[in-house]
């Protein structure tokens, strides 16, 4: 053999995949002792164990998927279904962190199932399905009678979703209490005495849509004051849309005097139609928004803040479609989060 053959050979060595058999080589035992001792079998002796799973880390071992999935009928993949155009940026890098953490441990990997506004919602979750591609998913913008959800329970694939349905059907879910959060945002608005309030609503459509609504609706009565109507502004719209309809409304003779935002992001967009304007923050108007990262006080110190952990939100999504596939009653794999309070700015540096 010549040398530039044996070069060749060498480099196609170097780029193998690691195996069992590597593993087994390795460590001078048998294949089904090594994959018995990467899936802590109890009947493997620990210090066996801790060993052959420090050679793994070591050479950058990891299991075949598509070998895993001929043995199993399992893929060790759990799909986190988004529409990345509409998702703000913090909700899709937080929520994925939070099942990142949770599945870390775990033989599955997480996958991204992109989708865009033009396709069905249904369609990426037909192709994971039709095509096997993930033992579990995880959906966000969930809809009342979501096609979805029923698709998937009619199939019997393992799945989260982020908010509530309200089919009647049995799921796991996370969502936080918009009902709670614009309830007590509305109570807190008319503590310091505003009256004539907006709400800036999730989408039409979703679940916490009605949540919101309802709760909005339901402590006006309870507060005594009075809803001005902004109901072309919807915090799925672009930033410039948000503006200049706010700057509208606040330039009318009856405007409000405080707001209730869905969304930082929209809320970036009220506070500039405001003073569009020519009215001030904390002065003549005020706004309570939810945030999902500490940044609206860094943009305006006045605005009044409820935090959304989409964090926990991942991490309990994870968690739920993990229980069911591990055989966890559905039912009990439920959480709804309340919010916290009103936070106003406090100046760190005062204490």
């Amino acid at each position: 053999m010549d040398r530039d053959q044996t070069d060749k050979d060498d480099e196609a060595s170097a780029h193998e995949r690691p195996t069992l058999k590597t593993l087994a080589f390795m460590t001078g035992l048998g294949v089904t002792t090594v994959s018995r001792a990467l899936k802590d079998a109890p009947e493997i002796g620990a210090e066996t164990r801790r060993r052959v799973q420090l050679v793994a880390r070591q050479i950058g071992y990891r299991p075949n998927r598509a070998g895993v999935r001929l043995r199993t009928g399992k893929t060790n993949v759990i799909s986190l279904v988004l529409n990345t155009e509409r998702e703000i940026m913090s909700f899709v890098s937080d929520i994925i962190y939070g099942v990142s953490e949770v599945i870390a441990d775990t033989p599955y990997h997480l996958i991204v199932t992109p989708y865009s506004r033009s396709q069905d919602p249904l369609d990426p979750v037909k192709y994971l399905v039709e095509s096997g591609s993930a033992d579990g998913v995880i959906i966000s913008r969930t809809q009342p009678n979501d096609p979805r959800a029923r698709y998937m329970l009619e199939r019997g694939i393992p799945f989260a979703t982020h908010g509530r349905t309200d089919m009647g059907l049995v799921h796991p879910y996370h969502d936080f209490d918009n009902y709670a959060f614009a309830a007590e945002a509305v109570r807190h608005l008319a503590g310091i005495g505003r009256r004539r309030l907006a709400l800036v609503t999730p989408p039409v459509g979703l679940t916490y849509y009605g949540h919101t609504v309802n709760g909005f609706a339901d402590a006006l009565g309870e507060v005594d004051a009075s809803e001005v109507p902004f109901n072309t502004v919807s915090i799925d719209q672009s930033i410039d849309q948000i503006r200049t309809r706010t700057a509208q409304l606040m330039r009318r003779d009856v405007r409000p005097d405080g707001f209730v935002s869905s969304a930082a992001a929209a809320t970036l967009a009220i506070v500039a139609g405001i003073e569009d304007a020519g009215l001030k923050l904390g002065r003549d108007v005020d706004v309570v928004s939810k945030q999902s990262s500490e940044l609206l006080h860094l943009f305006r110190r006045e605005l009044l803040i409820v935090n959304e952990d989409f964090r926990l939100a991942g991490t309990e999504l994870a968690r739920a479609v993990l229980g069911w596939i591990g055989g966890v009653a559905p039912g009990s794999l439920q959480t709804v989060v309340k919010p916290g309070d009103v936070v106003a700015y406090r100046n760190p540096t005062a204490d």
